[in-house]
């Protein structure tokens, strides 16, 4: 092992203040506890010398000591504060705590290898694009209900883009592709939403209430009535039955998107609905698989990590193709030339080698794709 050269109290000092911790009083007892946790760390290093320890990182510790000391002193006064730290029980409890989670959350962490790590391009880029998105859309001006709405599903199936590559990168390749079954939702919505316009949103708002009033969540009894009033009057022009009430309440608003009635075999549930209204029940098959591995069924526990590595890849990948196009129309449509040509220049770039990456594991996965288990 190295030689370790300790932090000095000053410099110690100086991280505590950036994490929020300006409590002078408790500075000797932290930097106690600091030491205590980093003789104890040696000591287990020392006495494992068959197990290969990384070096020990004295910031990650400081970050365990400040956020176990705010959690136990939150609610304390300054006065309860200081009678704490003089007690020799509570000095022990904390460091025990800190010493023990560096030592099983950092050193000793329980790691699946991972196809991918996030310096790969296949999660380097998809979250540079991600990143770029997600900042954009949180700085993009509102001006209307609509446009408000828009931006905030693009934002939640970007974060659910980020969620995705997270899992990916720690070895979790079935989750992954769950929770790739919720981004697939998210789209869904947003393009049948769009295709919908104004009116549809606006209907889409209006089911909002709906649920609220059905799960008792509205204060006043008259409102509720109100509201179940104008749910039984729509779902009687719809010919709907008081067993569809549910159904309508989290559909309905799909009866104000023009062509509805036109596609086939159209029902109020996501498959035959949102899904299709999407034009993507194709992805059916797909996101049935997924709804499986989501309710624990034996490919959760028994299936071939690289099939749903790639799997999960490849279908992020095309979901995050169709949420661009939209997010460049919404962001030209949100800003000024200026922003809207730099972004066109980092699409040129990074769009372009998203789509080589697809068609990469596209190939791949042909020649593998019967190997689900």
């Amino acid at each position: 092992m190295e030689k370790l050269i300790k932090l000095e109290k000053e410099e110690f000092i100086t991280a505590i203040n950036q994490l929020g911790i300006n409590d002078d009083f408790a500075y000797d007892f932290l930097y106690e506890i600091f030491e205590g946790v980093i003789e104890t760390v040696i000591s287990v290093i020392k006495a494992s010398p068959n197990y290969k320890f990384s070096a020990i990182n004295q910031y990650y510790i400081i970050l365990y000591i400040v956020n176990e000391y705010k959690f136990h002193t939150n609610n304390l006064s300054k006065v309860e504060i200081i009678s704490s730290l003089e007690q020799d029980e509570f000095y022990n409890f904390i460091a025990s705590l800190c010493a023990d989670k560096y030592l099983t959350n950092e050193q000793l962490s329980f790691k699946d290898e991972a196809f991918l790590n996030r310096f790969n391009p296949p999660i380097s880029t998809l979250d540079l694009y991600l990143n770029f998105s997600l900042r954009t859309l949180s700085n993009l001006e509102i001006t209307n209900q609509s446009q408000g709405l828009i931006r905030d599903l693009l934002t939640k199936a970007f974060k659910i883009g980020k969620c995705i590559t997270t899992l990916l990168v720690s070895g979790f390749e079935t989750e992954a592709f769950s929770t790739w079954r919720t981004l697939h939702e998210n789209e869904c919505l947003i393009i049948a939403l769009i295709k919908g316009g104004d009116k549809a949103i606006n209907s889409y708002f209006k089911h909002i209430r709906y649920s609220l009033a059905f799960r008792g969540q509205i204060k006043s009894k008259e409102e509720t009535d109100e509201v179940f009033i104008q749910i039984k009057d729509e779902m009687h022009q719809h010919d709907l039955k008081s067993k569809d009430m549910k159904k309508f309440i989290e559909y309905g608003y799909l009866y104000d998107v023009d062509g509805y009635d036109k596609l086939e075999n159209f029902k109020l549930n996501f498959r035959d609905g949102v899904e299709n209204v999407a034009a993507l029940r194709n992805y059916s098959p797909l996101y049935e698989m997924a709804s499986e591995i989501a309710h624990s069924s034996p490919l959760l526990i028994y299936s071939n990590r690289s099939y749903f590595y790639e799997l999960t890849i490849i279908n992020l990948l095309e979901s995050f193709f169709r949420l661009e196009s939209i997010f460049e129309i919404f962001y030209k449509n949100s800003t000024n030339s200026v922003n809207y040509n730099n972004f066109k220049t980092l699409e040129s770039l990074y769009l372009n080698q998203l789509k080589m990456i697809h068609q990469i594991y596209m190939d791949s996965f042909e020649n593998n794709k019967n190997d689900v288990s």
